[in-house]
Parts: C-alpha cells; sequence; structure tokens
C-alpha cells in the first residue's frame, strides 16, 4: 500500500513535471511565431513606405526633366532601380535594391543646387517635401523593423530559442541596413 502510494506520487509528478515542459515548450514555440510575425509584420510597413517612395518618383523626375535634360542617365538610372525593387523576389532584394535607389534620390534632390530655378518651381517644392517626409518615415519604418529583427535573432541564439526555432522553421531575418557608400552625402558633378 505504502509503495503504491509513492509510485502514484512519483507519477502524478512526472505527469506534472512533463505537462509543464509540454505548456512551456508551446508558449516558447508561440513566441518566436509571433516575434517572426513581427518582423514580417514590421517589414509589410517598410513596404507600404517604399511603395509610396516608388509612387512619387515618376512625378519628381518630369518636373526635374524639364530642368535637367542631360541627366537622362541619372533618370533611368532611378526607373531601373525601381523596377528592381518590384520584381525582387525576398527581403534581402528587396532591401539591396532600395539602398541603390537611396543613393540615386539623393543625387536628384541635390540637382536644385545646380538649377536655382528649380528650387523655386511649385511642383517641384511639393513633390520633394512629400518624398522628404516619406523618406523619414521610411527611417522610423525601418528602425522598427531593425529592431523586430533583433529581437527575432537575439532569440534565435540563445539556446532555448535555437531549438524552437528550428522547431518552428524560423531562419535568421535580414536587418535593412544602408550600404556604406550611401552613408556619404552625394556629389553630383558636370
Amino acid at each position: 500500500m505504502n509503495r503504491l502510494k509513492r509510485s502514484v506520487i512519483v507519477i502524478g509528478i512526472l505527469v506534472l513535471v512533463t505537462l509543464g515542459v509540454l505548456f512551456w515548450g508551446i508558449g516558447e514555440y508561440n513566441k518566436v511565431i509571433g516575434m517572426d510575425e513581427g518582423v514580417k509584420a514590421q517589414w509589410a510597413q517598410v513596404e507600404n513606405q517604399l511603395k509610396r517612395r516608388y509612387d512619387l518618383i515618376p512625378n519628381l523626375i518630369e518636373t526635374v526633366k524639364g530642368y535637367a535634360k542631360h541627366e537622362k542617365e541619372l533618370f533611368e538610372n532611378i526607373a531601373e532601380m525601381r523596377t528592381k525593387y518590384f520584381s525582387a523576389g525576398n527581403v534581402k532584394d528587396k532591401v539591396e535594391a532600395a539602398n541603390q535607389l537611396e543613393g540615386a534620390l539623393s543625387k536628384l534632390l541635390f540637382l536644385k543646387e545646380t538649377y536655382p530655378t528649380l528650387k523655386a518651381n511649385e511642383s517641384f517644392l511639393k513633390l520633394q517635401d512629400s518624398l522628404e517626409g516619406t523618406e523619414n518615415r521610411i527611417t522610423v519604418e525601418r528602425k522598427r523593423y531593425n529592431d523586430d529583427v533583433r529581437v527575432l535573432n537575439t532569440y534565435r541564439r540563445t539556446v532555448t530559442g535555437s531549438i524552437i526555432s528550428s522547431v518552428a522553421k524560423i531562419g535568421e531575418a535580414t536587418y535593412y541596413k544602408v550600404p556604406e557608400a550611401q552613408q556619404e552625402n552625394p556629389q553630383v558633378k558636370f
């Protein structure tokens, strides 16, 4: 009788421990899934702002074209980079295309220094303000996205996180970094 009582207690403890580990594992699994979805949702916000930027570009280019006809190569590069972004198949390629476009846009906006009458053009100023506002939004969303990527990637590097992430088939997320070449102010030379 005493032995049976001990066995029931041991089995009860084992069941409780097993259930505790199971519920903890489910909680960790749900946590990493939530982090992954957070990264995806934040990337969608970045894409919303990038789309806004890409919608503004044709209007800005048409406005500037009248002032800078010999800047054809710059306009073609911007159009090409815009197309490259929309044809990118994954986040890494989209980040790369967006980064390339940022450098070209900086050069485009720098043209206003070369063409003084462009500074006073009302259409250009409105488009430039819209684009600058969009660039600020992109910066904010990029930071939020990178914060979510950091949280997920940090979790993935922990012992528990690496196990749970592999079970959930969640890989490392890609940071949205500005390439070093674009961290300097653009210089337009004629």
